[in-house]
């Protein structure tokens, strides 16, 4: 178990807030204990809406469809045991369990092979820019991974080289997928992503759980995740006042946020915080100019800013950016809620751990929630 996961669950334990339960940066495998009470053998999806699954004598189907729209399109497999040998019905393709060697293309998915501690399987991966799990270097450098190029240019011959059983994409990214579908390796979306709940899109560990043939620990893990997260979020259900929270960055003129039914604006809701966008239906991604975010962000206390500064990010820096941020009211009272992915593993982490986000968020938002000596993980407040 990580240095700063520890951290967190000592923290919250002696506040008498959380039992001990199952971490997503252990080292080794689970424990008896924390299988205890879990659906033994079955995934049944409670939070997530990008995947169904229902159970057969022979097998498991499993449906995958976006669900942030209903007109996508949507893929279908039939999973069976390794060495079966059932048929798929009509509409699904065939994928034996567990798998052996899988590529992963974003660090979302990769982070379901760390969570569930089952690197082994990881054979290919893309960027490895912001990548900090050691044990995934290690198998970068001694060959037991392989780079595989970057989206819009893969290597398909080291990709054949591998020879994955299954290559996890992200569809509806423009990821030159095109090129991989003549390699005649089972192409399976991973839609984490587009979920619009934080622990909705923890529980794709399930669907991971699913191909490596680790239901019984993914259940667990979720499990407590989920026990976590609903705890923390209790403490702020009857909070006087909701801080208001602006998310984002100006890129290429525009201000790329999140709608008001986002992933990011439930955690925020969840800490005690309230979205600058409330009225918003959108669940997706909106491109908004610096004028209509002004309008907007009045009194918005909180700016949450999450990028890869080379060097000490700060006021003068963000400034230096666009001397209209000094004009926001969070920048103007300190309020910059800050996270730099050079130095922290917050792709490769936050997907499955979405409680440790929240107890940081709660930290900054209703500091008094949460003991004095609160270390936060990957959000603060920047100095």
């Amino acid at each position: 178990m990580g240095s700063m996961r520890k951290i967190v669950l000592i923290l919250v334990l002696a506040a008498g807030l959380l039992p001990l339960a199952l971490s997503c940066r252990k080292t080794g495998p689970a424990r008896p204990d924390a299988l205890q009470g879990a659906k033994v053998g079955l995934i049944t999806p409670q939070y997530a809406e990008g995947f169904k699954v229902s159970y057969t004598e022979d097998g498991c189907l499993v449906d995958i469809q976006d669900p942030r729209r209903e007109e996508s399109e949507s893929f279908h497999y039939f999973l069976v045991p390794r060495g079966s040998g059932a048929k798929a019905p009509e509409g699904y393709e065939r994928l034996e369990v567990p798998v052996e060697r899988v590529v992963c293309m974003t660090s979302l998915q990769l982070s379901n092979f760390i969570c569930l501690d089952e690197l082994d399987h990881v054979v290919g991966v893309t960027s490895t820019r912001h990548l900090f799990n050691p044990e995934m270097k290690q198998r970068l450098a001694d060959g037991r991974t392989q780079k595989i190029g970057i989206e819009g240019n893969f290597d398909n011959e080291v990709i054949l080289g591998i020879n994955p059983d299954v290559i996890l994409i992200s569809p509806f990214k423009r990821g030159g997928y095109e090129a991989l579908r003549g390699v005649d390796i089972l192409l399976i979306p991973h839609l984490g992503y587009q979920e619009t709940t934080p622990l909705g899109q923890a529980e794709w560990i399930k669907f991971t759980g699913l191909l490596t043939g680790e239901e019984e620990k993914a259940n667990a893990t979720f499990e407590a995740i989920e026990r976590r997260y609903n705890d923390l979020k209790a403490l702020t259900a009857d909070v006087a006042e909701r801080p208001v929270v602006l998310s984002g960055e100006l890129h290429g003129g525009n201000w790329y946020v999140g709608g008001g039914r986002s992933f990011l604006a439930q955690i925020f809701r969840d800490a005690g915080g309230e979205y600058f966008l409330p009225d918003d239906e959108n669940s997706g991604g909106l491109n908004l100019d610096f004028e209509t975010v002004y309008s907007q962000t009045a009194h918005a206390h909180y700016w949450r800013i999450v990028n890869s500064y080379a060097g000490t990010f700060s006021y003068d820096a963000l400034k230096a950016e666009d001397a209209r941020y000094a004009d926001l009211y969070a920048f103007q009272h300190k309020g910059v809620v800050y996270c730099n992915m050079r130095e922290k593993p917050f792709y490769e982490s936050m997907p499955v751990e979405p409680d440790v986000v929240l107890a940081d968020l709660i930290h900054i938002f209703h500091p008094e929630l949460l003991p004095n000596d609160y270390q936060p993980v990957f959000y603060e407040l920047l100095k």
